[in-house]
């Protein structure tokens, strides 16, 4: 087989660890001479940009090279598993941050970067605030916040609602009391892509914060008995119930997929009102929706309070950052280049503008006039000022809470859609694999 630096893995699921590295030609974890090993996604653009700063950091390092090798997702979320529990985890562990890396850390299998960050102090301060949450267990920081930002986004076809003549909502009230005018038109007044699972996720994630405030999801995270049953969590619960019922969201929500970005495109025809969405699909709506977006027509939003709700109304859900951990099993030779990587090479300055010009923000500071000449200029600034300001950065669930207890919370929270589970069944069930 014709052999590049850059390995693909993404096409041999099902394939043993050590034996899929032999076929591509890795030279497979801990195997790369004075180097380290890394593991990240593939598909463009973001594997350009990773790929970029890679190259850029093995150029003005030739004696403490980076060896990378690139999956597709679903590829990677497996063999990263299976590979640090078989002891054959890269140098360099691309991630989400959250339960996962819990689980890493619990069990010794990342590095604990805690002094390191306290060492190199010019580190930690040039990133996001909000970044570290999902990169500390238990009070200690186990990997570098790097990349970008992706909060989840109130979106709003500004055409719309001039033509029915209402404002965007201020408050949980005004979201109820805009169903009728909207369904009145035939229009939908929320789009949703139900399927997909996560996305009515967010809905969750935003009600629980304006709600019970941050802590109560904290709790949940912290394995605090009983903690889906608070009062906050019925009452968040019972609200997205009544918003179901009431007929909030388009007609077959629960057979519409994200993946196919269907419920964009009834935002941008006109045919939904509003949508729950993370940071991406602004640039899918920009390539996909015509003038759209050139035009003015999306409005965008942070998630409104809720009256008598316990939450910041500046707090913020998503994706604060993507993560890199260090293996454990790594010798110190790897664990020098992976430190001096995190320090020279993660989020410099091509980096950072390659970043924005795909219309990403970087949770890097201090990019304000970047992000201002960008034709993107306004939603980017609005999602700097979103993310960089929030006091809380909530962690979308299924990557903050364990791999079993997520594919729980996303297979309840169908049924809580569907309305074949009530607030309180929801809540017995989740209990069951979240609590100690």
């Amino acid at each position: 087989m014709a052999l590049s630096r850059r390995t693909l893995l993404g096409l041999a699921a099902g394939v043993p660890v050590s034996a899929a590295l032999a076929a591509c030609g890795s030279s497979g974890p801990g195997k790369s001479g004075n180097g380290a090993t890394y593991w990240y996604l593939n598909g463009q653009p973001q594997e350009g940009v990773r790929a970029g700063a890679v190259d850029a950091f093995n150029k003005a390092r030739p004696d403490e090279r980076i060896a990378d090798t690139t999956f597709q997702n679903d590829a990677y979320k497996t063999k990263i598993k299976t590979a640090i529990g078989a002891g054959q985890a890269p140098t360099i562990i691309w991630g989400w941050g959250g339960g996962t890396l819990r689980t890493y850390a619990e069990a010794g299998q990342v590095e604990d970067l805690t002094s390191w960050f306290d060492e190199h102090s010019e580190v930690r301060k040039r990133l996001f605030p909000s970044s570290f949450g999902a990169a500390t267990v238990d009070g200690k920081i186990y990997a570098m916040p790097c990349e970008t930002v992706q909060p989840i986004i109130l979106y709003y076809n500004r055409k719309v609602f001039d033509q029915v003549g209402v404002e965007p909502p201020q408050s949980w009230e005004d979201i109820m009391a805009l169903v009728p005018r909207f369904n009145a038109k035939g229009i939908a007044p929320f789009s949703l892509g139900g399927q997909s699972r996560w996305t009515n996720m967010m809905w969750l994630e935003f009600l629980f914060d304006r709600i019970g405030g941050p802590e109560l999801f904290q709790a949940i995270v912290e394995g605090e008995k009983n903690a889906w049953s608070h009062p906050d969590a019925i009452t968040a619960l019972t609200k997205v119930q009544e918003l179901v019922e009431a007929g909030g969201f388009v007609k077959g929500f629960s057979s519409i997929t994200a993946d196919s970005n269907a419920d964009q495109a009834l935002l941008y025809t006109g045919r939904a009102a509003m949508m729950l969405q993370g940071a991406w699909s602004y640039g899918i709506q920009k390539t996909d929706g015509g003038d759209f977006v050139p035009s003015g027509a999306l409005g965008f939003m942070n998630f409104p309070p809720v009256e008598g709700g316990k939450g910041d109304p500046s707090g913020a859900v998503g994706n604060p950052a993507q993560y890199l951990s260090i293996s454990s099993k790594a010798s110190a030779e790897q664990k020098k280049v992976a430190k001096d990587f995190f320090a020279t090479g993660v989020l410099q300055d091509d980096e950072v503008k390659k970043w924005i010009g795909n219309g990403s923000v970087p949770i890097r500071l201090g990019t304000e006039k970047l992000l201002a000449a960008s034709e993107s200029a306004d939603f980017l600034r609005f999602t700097y000022d979103l993310a960089s300001k929030a006091e809380v950065f909530t962690q979308s669930w299924d990557q903050a809470l364990s791999p079993t207890a997520a594919e729980t919370l996303l297979d309840n929270i169908v049924k809580l859609f569907q309305l074949s589970v009530s607030p309180e069944q929801f809540a017995r069930n989740l209990n069951a694999v979240t609590g100690k």
